[in-house]
């Protein structure tokens, strides 16, 4: 049988837009970074950018993201009994997709959460409370929903967003820790310094300017990514229900909302990047999308009887 492959949807080509987004951001804090080094050697801020991004195509390699960038997201290899329950749903959506099942590699992320999330080019990473509440049925559905990500491409930019990310996060914190430190030092000044108080109040005031522009562009950019992200996650429905497990999914999707109901609320998200819609709308696109499927191959049985 023939392997399943990589197909870009129109949602791998629209999530480049938060990419595009956080740009400007990374450019301003990758400045930062350089402007020590500058001082030091003859490297170019062009180069040094360059540099920088062209080092984020190490995250799309199966080792690095291994050793990495899992850890990067909190995520662990599954424990022992975590693979009991993970291989064999895993083993029949890659036999259904006709590939190994080591091409992609299962990661555990520890939450609270019925949840799940596809990153990098290999990483299926599913929440230790979905491993531990549901039926291999369900895990199968949900394993073929984020390998659907996969198979559409929309786990490219994702990437390279939070690799451009990494930057931003650590200057604008770097900056809020030496601006609450400046502050402690200057509330030990006495007015006999008033020339040190005015230098450091100009310098928490610059460092909480940089600090909050790194993080507003950080947030536009995640704020647009998720938005945009609700039509990666029905596609990935849509195509699940393509694999043949639509009604896994489906299933597994209930365990989601009652989970959600009883809480009374929309669980968190595990991630700032996630962008799962609710359950409850999920279930009825995807059982609707179901119900076509079913009467169009009846219809079809009609007009070759």
């Amino acid at each position: 049988m023939e392997q399943s492959r990589r197909r870009l949807d129109t949602s791998a080509f629209v999530a480049i837009a938060p990419v595009v987004a956080l740009l400007p951001v990374w450019l301003i804090a990758i400045g930062l970074i350089w402007l020590p080094l500058k001082l030091l050697s003859d490297v170019s801020y062009f180069f040094f950018a360059s540099m920088a991004m062209l080092f984020g195509v190490v995250l799309f390699s199966r080792p690095v993201q291994r050793i990495v960038f899992a850890r990067m997201l909190g995520a662990r290899p599954p424990t022992s009994r975590e693979l009991l329950a993970l291989q064999p749903a895993w083993n029949i959506v890659s036999q259904a997709n006709h590939f190994s099942p080591n091409r992609f590699v299962l990661f555990v992320v520890d939450s609270g959460e019925t949840n799940a999330f596809a990153c990098g080019g290999h990483l299926l990473v599913v929440s230790s409370y979905a491993i531990d509440h549901l039926r291999q049925d369900q895990l199968t559905g949900v394993l073929a929903h984020e390998l659907s990500h996969h198979m559409g491409g929309h786990t490219v930019a994702l990437t390279v967003s939070q690799w451009m990310s990494l930057p931003i996060i650590s200057l604008a914190r770097l900056g809020i820790w030496i601006r609450n430190y400046a502050q402690r030092v200057t509330s030990k000044f006495t007015e006999r310094y008033i020339v040190a108080r005015f230098f450091m109040h100009a310098l928490t005031t610059l460092l909480t300017a940089i600090s909050y522009l790194l993080l507003s562009g950080f947030s536009a950019a995640q704020a647009l990514n998720n938005r945009i992200g609700r039509a990666s996650e029905y596609r990935a429905d849509a195509r699940a229900a393509q694999m043949g497990f639509g009604q896994e999914l489906v299933s597994a999707l209930r365990n989601v909302d009652k989970h959600e109901n009883q809480k009374g609320m929309r669980l968190r998200p595990m991630l700032s990047t996630s962008t799962h819609p609710p359950a409850g709308t999920r279930v009825a696109k995807l059982e609707a999308l179901l119900k076509r499927d079913v009467a169009h191959k009846r219809r079809s049985i009609r007009r070759h009887q």
